[in-house]
C-alpha cells in the first residue's frame, strides 16, 4: 500500500503506537485486553476498527482517544509521547485535538444545540462571543442552522448525532474518533450520518470508526480487525491519504441534501 500523495509527499503521522499492551486485574485474574498492538494512522485517513466482543477494540479506542494509558509500549500523538503523560496533559489532548462521537450522543439534556457544541470551547478558555460564533458556524455546516436553540428532546436521533458531530468538530481536532456512531439510529438515518462522515473525510479530516458492523466499516478506506487483543488483519487503500485540504466548506449543502 502506497502512502505517497500525488505531490510525492508522505502524509504526516497523527498516531503511532508500537507494541502497546493493556492488562486489567480482575480479582485474582489478569485480563490481557491488548497483547502487543502496533498501528500507524496518517493524516486524512478514514479507518475502521472492527472486532467481536472481547477483541480489544474498545480498549484500543480508549488508548487512541487518550482516555486510558497502556500498561506497556509506546504511543505518540502528533509526534508527542503520550504514554506517560499526566491526567491534565491527557485531558488537554482530548479536549483540543480529538473530537469524540458516541453512540449515545452524550448531549446535555437541558442545553440547546448551541450550548452543547460550545462546551469544548469553554474548557479551551475562549470568550463567550467567540464560542457562540464558532458553535453556530459548525452547526450550520452540519445542516442544523435552523436548530441552534433546540434541546436534545426536540431533535430527532439523526439531528442529535449531528449536534454531537458538530461538537466534535468545533475545536478543529486532529482526528475524529467515532464509537458505533449509528448504533442508536435507524438504517436511513444511519446512512445520512455516514454520508456526513464521508463528506468530512473528502474535506481532509482524519476519521477513526470503531464498529462491529461490516456495512458501517465498509465506508472506511482501511479496516483494522482485532481478535484476542491482537491485530488480525490490516487492509485498505492509502494511496490518496493526505492530498485533500482541511476545510468544512460545502458541508452545509451536502448535509441539507441528505436530510
Amino acid at each position: 500500500m502506497s502512502l505517497v500523495t500525488t505531490k510525492g509527499l508522505v502524509s504526516p503521522l497523527v498516531i503511532d503506537i508500537e507494541n502497546i499492551t493493556k492488562d486489567y486485574v480482575m480479582g485474582e485474574e489478569i485480563v490481557h485486553a491488548l497483547r502487543g498492538v502496533s498501528l500507524q494512522i496518517r493524516s486524512n485517513e478514514y479507518l475502521a476498527i472492527m472486532g467481536p466482543s472481547g477483541s480489544g477494540k474498545s480498549t484500543l479506542m480508549n488508548m487512541l482517544g487518550c482516555l486510558d494509558t497502556p500498561s506497556s509500549g509506546r504511543y505518540e500523538f502528533n509526534g508527542r509521547d503520550v504514554s506517560a503523560m499526566s491526567d491534565d496533559e491527557l485531558a488537554a489532548i482530548r479536549n483540543r485535538e480529538i473530537g469524540f462521537v458516541f453512540q449515545t450522543f452524550n448531549l446535555l439534556p437541558r442545553a440547546d444545540s448551541l450550548r452543547n457544541v460550545e462546551l469544548p470551547l469553554v474548557y479551551a478558555g475562549l470568550d463567550s462571543d467567540t464560542r457562540r460564533e464558532r458553535a453556530a458556524h459548525v452547526l450550520r455546516e452540519v445542516g442544523l442552522g435552523d436548530r441552534l436553540h433546540h434541546k436534545p428532546n426536540e431533535l430527532s436521533g439523526g439531528q442529535r448525532q449531528r449536534v454531537a458531530i458538530a461538537r466534535a468538530l468545533v475545536n478543529d481536532p486532529s482526528i475524529i474518533l467515532a464509537d458505533e456512531p449509528t448504533g442508536n439510529l435507524d438504517s436511513k438515518t444511519g446512512d445520512e450520518i455516514m454520508t456526513l462522515f464521508e463528506n468530512l473525510y473528502q474535506r481532509g479530516h482524519t476519521i477513526i470508526l470503531v464498529t462491529h458492523e461490516a456495512d458501517i466499516a465498509h465506508h472506511a478506506r482501511r479496516t483494522v480487525r482485532l481478535r484476542d487483543g491482537l491485530i488480525e488483519s490490516d487492509d485498505g487503500d492509502l494511496s490518496g491519504v493526505g492530498i485533500l485540504p482541511r476545510t468544512l466548506s460545502g458541508l452545509e449543502a451536502d448535509a441539507t441534501a441528505s436530510r
